[in-house]
């Protein structure tokens, strides 16, 4: 139980640091990606905006120099040292000029088809094969400008990428730190819980030596002043205190003690155990039904999986309309045992479900006990399933309680 709120305490943490870094990784990646962008973009306007055919704002003939009075450019060395490319075309198709470095990737052949591609797509600016372009009316001419964007792309991959690797090495760090905390968190709650168990533990053989006594000497007394109604009245409460020290007691033997397994017949075992509780729902005016599948076999306490049996079923007719049938159902499903104990009743409510199988919890609040139950059958029950590495539910619909155990299968070697 501990153990899988310790995974879950862990598991919040880290879900919560993994959003934490996918965002920021997200953020950073995403407001550098434009803010390149967006500088580029800027650059390669103001390489349009001083482009001419005339190479008198040229700078060494080849590329529009900016000027350094526009605000925009506080530092013109990146626009200095970035790759333009620009193809004139004439509104006759005919190419006028291409601006092309002799270190580049492209020829002018390249630059042409390229450009042409562009002129009839009517797309004014975008990206083309790590180019980013922009086509601009020049007054007699169409100019295509690009800028090589393969650095901007690197960029961005190696920042993505080395965030990627800090983070994830981050995440592994952190899942060790949450599991310290997680367990840490935990420990005050399993140190309370063991201290409660061993609280009833003690109790339980606390209680039970005075409990035999006083019956024993309650047996004596009937004896010799014979029947007696306030005589009855101390024998009566002191058997329900009798079956409740023994509730409190198998509660704690089957918490705290390792059962000893076997492998073992279960639809055989599940057969033996029914046979009584006929008479029992007989008596409460219901049929008991079984519908076992033969050849079922597990490993486990016989004891233990006899009281559950037990228990559902004891469950079960208590709290059965009368005249209602009562049904238990063992089948296989994949590697498990599935046990079924289904009965109509008063359906339980959802936020009561979960409850259930808590010590002391009754669903009518009734506290008294008159039906010597004390709502400690069902924590029982769980207790043994968890023992057995299996699982136990409740399912309510339309009047129908199902309680549901799934135990692992024996696996032939």
């Amino acid at each position: 139980m501990f153990e899988r709120s310790r995974r879950k305490i862990v598991a919040a943490i880290m879900s919560i640091l993994a959003c934490l870094w996918i965002g920021t990784l997200c953020v950073i990646y995403t407001s550098s990606y434009i803010e390149v962008s967006k500088r580029n973009q800027r650059m390669l306007d103001q390489y349009v905006t001083q482009y001419s055919l005339k190479p008198l704002m040229m700078d060494d003939g080849m590329k529009p120099k900016p000027d350094r009075k526009d605000h925009r450019w506080e530092d013109d060395r990146a626009y200095q040292l970035s790759t333009f490319y620009s193809v004139a075309i004439s509104y006759d198709n005919e190419v006028l000029m291409i601006h092309n470095n002799e270190t580049a990737e492209y020829d002018e052949d390249e630059l042409i088809e390229l450009a042409f591609d562009l002129l009839q797509s009517h797309h004014t600016t975008g990206t083309k094969n790590h180019l980013i372009y922009r086509m601009v009316d020049k007054e007699g001419y169409t100019l295509i400008a690009f800028m090589d964007n393969t650095i901007m792309q690197q960029s961005m991959t190696t920042l993505f990428r080395y965030t990627l690797i800090f983070g994830g090495c981050a995440l592994i760090a952190l899942f060790f730190l949450a599991a310290y905390l997680a367990k840490r968190i935990v420990r005050p709650l399993e140190e309370s819980y063991k201290k409660q168990k061993q609280f009833i533990s003690d109790a339980g053989h606390e209680l039970k030596t005075p409990v035999s006594v006083i019956g024993a000497n309650a047996d004596l007394l009937n004896r010799e002043i014979g029947e007696n109604q306030w005589l009855a009245n101390i024998r009566y409460e002191n058997e329900r205190m009798g079956i409740l020290v023994t509730q409190l007691l198998e509660l704690a033997r089957t918490e705290q003690v390792t059962p000893q397994m076997e492998r073992l017949d279960f639809s055989h075992l599940i057969y033996g155990e029914t046979l009584p509780f006929e008479s029992v729902a007989y008596e409460k005016g219901c049929v008991l039904n079984c519908n076992l599948t033969n050849d079922i076999f597990i490993v486990g306490n016989s004891n233990q999986l006899k009281q559950l049996v037990s228990i559902l079923l004891d469950n079960a007719i208590a709290n059965s309309t009368s005249g209602k049938e009562v049904s238990l159902i063992l089948s296989k499903e994949k590697n498990h045992a599935k046990l079924s104990v289904i009965n109509e009743g008063q359906e339980i409510p959802v936020q009561q479900r979960k409850q259930l199988f808590e010590r002391f919890y009754r669903t009518d609040q009734v506290r008294n006990g008159e039906d010597k139950h004390y709502g400690l059958g069902l924590a029982i029950a769980k207790a043994i399933v968890i023992s057995h590495n299996g699982k136990i539910d409740v399912l309510c619909k339309d009047g129908i309680i199902e309680f549901v155990v799934s135990l692992p299968l024996h696996q032939f070697n």
